[in-house]
Formats: structure tokens, sequence, C-alpha cells
């Protein structure tokens, strides 16, 4: 049976309301997934954006808990320096292509127009089906050599985040 985005969020909401999203960050990854490897969520969902659109979409806001669930739709190759989300978490979710993500250790804190300096810690790719939760503060960047559709549960709408400035050593 087909994973519906009304599901799908409900679940979420289930989830956060009897945890706090780091206790729970297994269980709402297990739930994007479910997404991310459901045909019809990924065809309903990750369209093909306008030639110039905007690759992100916000399927969902919810009210009261403030999280939303976005849809990713990057056309060909393109990489991203390092950035964290700000006051929110972030869980990225792979439903086709392939995405190749750092994780980045800071070294020296940054304040108002300072950056924070990082060097990298991690590298790993997403797959389809892939799930992987950041926490509040963790900076990360990907990369990507082709076209990829992704699913992103953001815990406050990224349109009103400010984020850090980080700069790679």
């Amino acid at each position: 049976m087909p994973y519906a985005l009304d599901e799908m969020a409900r679940d979420i909401r289930a989830v956060l309301a009897r945890q706090s999203v780091s206790e729970a960050s297994t269980e709402l990854c297990q739930i994007v997934a479910r997404a991310l490897t459901d045909d019809a969520f990924v065809a309903t969902h990750l369209k093909d954006r306008p030639e110039g659109g905007h690759p992100r979409e916000v399927l969902y806001e919810d009210p009261d808990l403030g999280f939303c669930i976005c849809g990713h739709v990057y056309e060909g190759a393109a990489e991203s320096g390092p950035h964290d989300h700000g006051s929110s978490w972030a869980i990225y979710g792979q439903a086709d292509g392939e995405t190749e993500m750092t994780d980045w250790t800071i070294v020296e804190e940054g304040s108002g127009d300072t950056p924070a300096r990082v060097t990298p810690a991690k590298r790993y790719t997403l797959r389809r089906g892939d799930a992987y939760f950041y926490d509040v503060g963790d900076v990360h960047s990907p990369r990507r050599e082709q076209s990829t559709r992704l699913v992103r549960v953001e815990g406050a709408n990224l349109d009103h985040v400010k984020r850090s400035l980080i700069e790679a050593l």
C-alpha cells in the first residue's frame, strides 16, 4: 500500500509528541526511509521542476510542532559548502541518485561576522532508501555528480532560520 504524505506527517508527529528528536532520530529516519522507497510517494512528491524553478518544495509544514517535509529535485552535478541548519535539526533522505556527504568538525568557533572554521571528519554516500539525521549544530556538505531526488525533514522551516557562517580550512 502506498505511503501517503499525510500518513508520513502523522507518523512523525506521533514520534515527536512522545520523545525528543535526538532520542527519536533512528525511528524518524525509518519513517523517512519508508517514503524514499515508495515509488508512488516519489512519483507524486518529487516531480521534475520547471526550468529555473526552485529545487526545494515544502510539501507539509506542521502547524503545531513546526517541522517541515520538503521535496528536493536537483538537476545535474553540484557541490555545497559546509553548513549547518542553525537552530534546527534535519533528516536527509535519498530517493533517487546518490549524494556524497561530508561531516565536518568545528575546530574554531565563530561569532558575529567571524565564521566557524571546520575540517572534514567523515565521508559517506547516501543511496536510495538511506536517511541520515543531522542534529542542531551538525555541520555537513552534500556533493552530487548527477541529478538527485531527496526528501528532507526539517525541524523548522529553514526559510526562516538563520544559519551560522562556516568556512572550510
